[in-house]
C-alpha cells in the first residue's frame, strides 16, 4: 500500500485528500517509481476546479515527478532499480509517494543535479526550451513580453530570453515580484495592477511593439498581448490562470501580419527532440542559466494549501510537494 492524493469530485482546494492506495507490480514495459518530489502546476488547478475535465473521478492529479526506481516490469532495459528518473505525463497520477508508469517516459537524471532541482525545473524548464528555441526561436536584439515573469515557467523563460540576447519585459503583480523578474533577467517591468500593460509595452518599445508575447494568464491579458506585437509578430499563449479565452476574429491578425499558437509540450518533447531537450536543460541548470532559487516546498499532507497559495498568486517560482 502506498499513500496518494485522490479527487473524487471538483471543488475547492480542501476536496483533495490523502488516501491509501494499492500499487502492485509493474507489468511489461512498466516502472514502479518511489517518489521524492511531485510538482503542482496551474493545470492541476485547472483539474482540481473542474475546468478541465480530463482525469476520469475519482482519480490521482499530477503531471510531473522525481523518484527512485524500485522494480522494473518485464521487457524494460532501459532502466533499472536504483536509478534515479523524472518523468511528465498527460495520463495523470503523479500526486503518489509510489505510482506505476511507462517506461518510455522518464529520463535519468545525471548524478551531479539533485531531485529537488530537477523537480522544480522539469515540465517548466522543458515549456521554457520549447518556447524560446521551437515556437519562436528567440534571437539576440529582439523584444519579448512574457506575463507572470515571477511565475514558475516566466522566471525560467525571462532567464532564458535574456541569455539568448533579447530584451525582455515582465509583467509581474507586485514590487517584491518585480525584483525578482530583474533578478531573472527583465529589462522591463510593469506592475499590471497598478499600469495598464499595453500602454506601457508601447511606451517602452517607442510604438514598435514586441517580436513575441508569451502569455500564460489567458482571458485578462490575451486580447491586450494581441495588441503590442510588432508587425509579424507571434503570440504564444500557454496558459489560462485567469480563464478560458474567449473567441475572437482571427482577421484581427491581418493588421500587422501576426500569428497565434498553443503549443503543447508533449507534442515537442517525441523522439530525438527528448534528448536533445533534456540534455539542454541540464546544461542550463549546471552553468545557472536557468536557476531554481524561488521554490516553495510543501509536506504531501499540505496539498491543498499549496494550490490555495498558487492560485491566489502568493508563490513565486516552482511550488513542490516533498513525498
Amino acid at each position: 500500500m502506498s499513500r496518494a492524493i485522490v479527487l473524487r469530485e471538483p471543488g475547492p482546494p480542501e476536496v483533495l485528500k490523502v488516501e491509501s492506495v494499492e500499487v502492485g507490480a509493474p507489468a511489461a514495459g512498466q516502472i514502479r517509481l518511489r517518489q521524492t518530489y511531485v510538482s503542482v502546476n496551474f493545470h492541476d488547478c485547472y483539474v482540481r476546479s473542474g475546468l478541465y475535465k480530463t482525469l476520469p473521478l475519482p482519480g490521482i492529479p499530477g503531471l510531473e515527478g522525481v523518484g527512485v526506481v524500485e522494480a522494473v516490469g518485464p521487457g524494460v532495459t532501459a532502466f533499472r532499480e536504483g536509478d534515479r528518473v523524472a518523468y511528465f505525463t498527460g495520463a495523470y497520477g503523479g500526486y503518489a509517494e509510489a505510482r506505476l508508469i511507462d517506461a518510455n517516459l522518464p529520463v535519468r537524471i545525471p548524478d551531479d543535479i539533485d531531485d529537488r532541482t530537477i523537480a522544480a525545473s522539469w515540465l517548466r524548464g522543458l515549456t521554457a526550451q520549447m518556447l524560446a528555441y521551437s515556437v519562436f526561436p528567440i534571437r539576440a536584439g529582439q523584444t519579448v513580453l512574457i506575463h507572470a515573469a515571477a511565475g514558475g515557467v516566466g522566471r525560467l523563460l525571462s532567464q532564458l530570453a535574456h541569455h539568448l540576447g533579447a530584451t525582455v519585459i515582465g509583467t509581474v503583480g507586485s514590487p517584491e515580484k518585480a525584483e525578482l523578474a530583474r533578478q531573472a533577467g527583465c529589462d522591463h517591468t510593469i506592475l499590471y495592477r497598478q499600469e495598464n500593460f499595453v500602454d506601457r509595452v508601447r511606451e517602452i518599445t517607442a510604438g514598435r511593439g514586441v517580436d513575441v508575447a508569451y502569455d500564460s494568464v489567458g482571458k485578462d491579458t490575451f486580447l491586450g498581448s494581441l495588441d503590442v506585437l510588432a508587425k509579424r509578430g507571434h503570440l504564444c499563449n500557454f496558459g489560462q490562470s485567469s480563464g478560458p479565452i474567449a473567441p475572437f476574429e482571427i482577421s484581427r491578425l491581418f493588421a500587422g501580419s501576426n500569428s497565434l499558437s498553443r503549443p503543447a509540450l508533449f507534442h515537442y518533447f517525441e523522439g530525438g527532440e527528448r534528448e536533445v531537450m533534456s540534455s539542454r536543460l541540464f546544461q542550463a541548470l549546471r552553468d545557472r542559466v536557468m536557476t531554481t532559487d524561488e521554490t516553495h516546498e510543501y509536506a504531501f499532507e499540505d496539498v491543498a494549501r499549496a494550490h490555495a497559495d498558487l492560485e491566489s498568486r502568493r508563490t513565486t517560482g516552482a511550488v513542490l510537494l516533498k513525498v
